[in-house]
């Protein structure tokens, strides 16, 4: 069988390699191209099975490349998933409507990239696809919380190992039944095919003699068959008991670790909540606070990114939206200012699957890595979602000018809570909750000089 070929579109080299590592696990050829110019020039002459499209390029972007795809006759039945950081409804169905068959985040794991070969028929055979590719996450005071998992009902582990063997024994009983049966039948063969014998008292001394051996034979023939059946059945029963209790043992002990994690996200929304409270006090400064000059200052407000999100989308987006609208009603003129500020997480992973923050209990000193590698990953274009872009052109539109928003990158060096020290009993969630703080985006809100604002 051939093997199957995938093309990949991404203008970031290192997005490129790991997505081409995780498609190779899976016996799939590779090629890649920089730019969607190059990637139609590619199709010119050749035809993969499928291609992973990146949205934002210099150039042609991925949705314009699909569109011209699906437009030419000779490429038009290629399936193209995008691959790429935007995300929602709005986006997902725009790429649908040109053609794309969905939306494969950057963020993924090699179990989410098995589904989409699956979707893309990459893979012979269908499997377990009930897991969602996407983690549910809800809002809670501006910003995403990832929900936990819902706890699935208790398992009544003793009435299933009493099903197990009440099942084992009816098999077990069924072989008795059928052995005995072929026995007796055997036995009753045997007999119609053996010469009638002599009367007892007509037979030979010798004869009358060995006639009773043969029966205590046959008893204790059958006698050894049953007890050989029953340590059969004992033993079976026995190794299902064991086997029964060792997953009873293991879910136990994941029972227990996912004790632990609720209790470690619980004191992270805590951590966040804190923040966020700490947040809405600095940012008393902003449109409609008391305190600020006419209405508007100077004074910054911070909302938090969790780890592995673009910072300018989401949450961010809500406010930002927000912000606007009190500036335009109050007559705002003056430069919007938006950083992003990456906090250093405790990571465990590689380059190739991804980093995730560490588990809460694991020694600080046993991360693979402390900083934040998905920050680093990001182009400009990357660290901004579509919708957010579009935001910050529709106010400079519509007020001709008179509001601008620049966006910027502020760097590690600026915290917003000092990090703990680090000491050999210092634990992985201790430091990523300074981490989580530190991951912020602040905004600001100059007044143009020499610009009147009208306090509404």
């Amino acid at each position: 069988m051939a093997r199957k070929r995938a093309l990949v579109v991404d203008d970031s080299k290192s997005a490129r390699v790991i997505l081409s590592r995780m498609l190779e696990k899976y016996d799939i050829e590779v090629d890649m191209a920089e730019a969607a110019e190059q990637a139609i020039e590619y199709l010119k002459n050749n035809r993969p099975d499928a291609i992973f499209m990146d949205h934002l390029m210099p150039g042609m972007d991925g949705l314009q490349a699909v569109q011209a795809i699906k437009s030419n006759p000779q490429t038009a039945m290629i399936p193209i998933m995008m691959y790429t950081s935007q995300e929602g409804e709005l986006y997902v169905g725009q790429a649908r409507a040109l053609g794309a068959m969905g939306v494969l985040p950057k963020q993924v794991r090699p179990v989410d990239v098995s589904k989409v070969l699956y979707e893309l028929h990459l893979l012979p055979d269908r499997r377990d696809m009930t897991e969602p590719v996407l983690a549910p996450v809800e809002l809670i005071g501006g910003a995403a919380v990832q929900r936990a998992p819902a706890a699935t009902p208790g398992i009544d582990w003793g009435r299933r190992v009493e099903t197990a063997v009440k099942d084992q024994a009816v098999d077990l009983r069924r072989f008795i039944v059928a052995s005995l049966d072929s026995f007796a039948s055997r036995i009753i063969s045997d007999v119609r095919d053996s010469p009638p014998a002599p009367p007892m008292d007509l037979a030979p001394p010798a004869v009358r003699r060995a006639q009773p051996t043969w029966h205590w034979a046959a008893g204790i023939a059958a006698a050894c068959l049953i007890a050989l059946v029953f340590a059969s059945v004992w033993l079976v029963a026995r190794e299902e008991l064991s086997k029964s209790r060792t997953e009873v043992a293991a879910l136990t002990s994941a029972n227990s670790e996912l004790q632990r994690a609720r209790l470690d996200l619980s004191a992270t929304v805590k951590d966040l909540t804190a923040a966020l409270a700490t947040a809405s006090t600095v940012a008393g400064g902003l449109p409609g606070a008391p305190g600020a000059a006419g209405g508007l200052g100077a004074a910054t407000r911070v909302e938090p990114v969790p780890y592995g999100e673009i910072p300018f989308d989401r949450g961010r987006l809500e406010v930002l939206r927000e912000l606007l609208s009190k500036l335009e009603t109050q007559g705002f003129r003056g430069l919007v200012k938006i950083t992003s500020l990456p906090g250093l997480f405790c990571l465990s992973g590689n380059a190739t699957d991804g980093f995730t923050p560490a588990a809460a209990s694991l020694l600080a000193s046993k991360c693979d890595v402390i900083g934040n590698p998905f920050e680093e990953s990001l182009s400009g274009q990357q660290r901004q979602s579509l919708a957010f872009a579009n935001l910050i052109a529709g106010v400079r539109q519509r007020t001709a000018g008179a509001i601008t928003v620049a966006i910027e990158n502020g760097g590690s060096g600026r915290l917003s809570t000092a990090y703990p020290p680090r000491t050999e009993s210092l634990t992985a969630g201790e430091w990523n909750r300074a981490a989580a703080v530190n991951n912020r985006v602040e905004f600001l809100a100059e007044n143009a000089p020499g610009a009147v604002t009208t306090a509404q």
